[in-house]
């Protein structure tokens, strides 16, 4: 089981005597349990992606914490970044390596035997088909290939939660299709799934459960079905706009 519990996030706007404090994330609290896939949507700026790195460990929350099992993030840093496979738009590849070369690295990385990266390879690899362009440098890769290569990295140590920000943008319908089945999969397998999107079709057909951040606040959690229950709306993106658009309607 994953926990969230008050967890809030604050940064200075800028420096010096005129900086202020402006809270990204205020309070969020929420769970995620194996075989899940949760939701966390929002438009921009509404704090998805400080709350991602808060539970991977990038950064530090301001107040509150994040549980996987009777580990806590601000005590337990190391068991919990083994514990968490992160995939962010900011990670960059170098295109001078190839797929096969990165993998390799970022299992010794997690201080994986050869043993275990060559099962791990063999597996991701046919999983998210990518045999075909393995040995390719990063630099002669499409986007979805690069996307593909990324998510295998991230995956190398077979980790029990799986964080993704952004897991299908910019990409294709076929690869963003390839990567959200691949995340069934593990959901499917066990694994505790917790994703960013503001792409709501994707939202509605891939999650179980969903959190709607605005301004850094939870304004809505739980099944497709908790959320418009008692509201006027039939659809999670009418729900989605109804906090966002001017004059929503919140009932």
């Amino acid at each position: 089981m994953l926990r969230v519990e008050g967890l809030s996030k604050e940064f200075r706007n800028a420096r010096g005597r005129s900086a202020k404090m402006v809270q990204a994330v205020k309070n969020l609290s929420f769970q995620c349990k194996p075989g899940e896939i949760y939701g966390l949507l929002g438009p921009n700026g509404a704090g998805k992606t400080t709350t991602l790195r808060c539970l991977s460990t990038l950064i530090k929350p301001t107040s509150g914490n994040v549980f996987i099992d009777q580990y806590n993030v601000l005590e337990h840093g190391q068991i919990f970044r083994s514990k968490i496979g992160f995939l962010t738009s900011d990670m960059k590849l170098d295109g001078y390596f190839t797929p096969d070369y990165m993998m390799d690295w970022f299992g010794k990385l997690n201080k994986m035997q050869t043993s275990e990266i060559d099962e791990r390879k063999e597996k991701l690899f046919v999983d998210l088909k990518m045999t075909d362009f393995i040995h390719k440098k990063i630099d002669q890769l499409s986007t979805g290939m690069k996307q593909k290569t990324a998510v295998a990295i991230s995956l190398i140590h077979d980790p029990d939660v799986i964080i993704f920000d952004e897991p299908t943008n910019g990409l294709d319908i076929v690869t963003s299709k390839a990567v959200t089945d691949f995340l069934v999969s593990r959901a499917g397998a066990g694994k505790i799934v917790i994703i960013s999107t503001h792409n709501m079709t994707i939202a509605e057909k891939l999650c179980h459960r969903f959190g709607i951040l605005v301004e850094g606040e939870l304004k809505e959690e739980g099944t497709l079905s908790d959320i418009i229950e008692g509201s006027s709306w039939d659809n999670l993106e009418d729900v989605f706009f109804s906090y966002i658009l001017p004059g929503g309607d919140h009932v």
